[in-house]
């Protein structure tokens, strides 16, 4: 399951723009979907990172991995792992409030992408500013 640079980029433009264009057809009112339909290039797009990232790490529970060779790249994927369930999190909680589902207010379903972009804030300044010990 292994997909070349050029595949990725164009599945993550026709996703968008799928997304996108439908989006806009809801926001003038041509369209009256129901916001979870407009989110569904959202949903499929993560479904298959989401796959994507656990056949990868459940590559490292078969026979004969050494574990020692990878515990930083592990490190990574379950930070890309929580980071997918944070951006799902607030589309679910978006989706809703949209939807008029709840009447949650606008802080609190924003929380999740707070959180998500303050640990990427977070991965970006250790990936630059981390000094290697060897």
């Amino acid at each position: 399951m292994r997909m070349s640079l050029a595949q990725r980029v164009l599945l993550t433009w026709l996703f968008t723009l799928l997304f996108l264009i439908m989006l806009v057809l809801k926001l003038d009112e041509k369209a009256p979907w129901n916001w979870f339909l407009i989110f569904i290039p959202v949903w499929i797009f993560d479904t298959i990172l989401l796959v994507m990232l656990i056949v990868k790490m459940a590559g490292r529970c078969k026979s004969g991995f050494d574990p020692r060779n990878g515990s930083q790249n592990m490190k990574k994927k379950v930070w890309y792992l929580i980071a997918m369930l944070l951006k799902l999190a607030f589309c679910l909680a978006l989706c809703a409030r949209l939807q008029r589902f709840t009447t949650m207010k606008l802080a609190y379903v924003f929380i999740p992408l707070w959180a998500l972009l303050i640990g990427g804030m977070i991965e970006l300044g250790y990936n630059i500013f981390y000094v290697r010990r060897e």
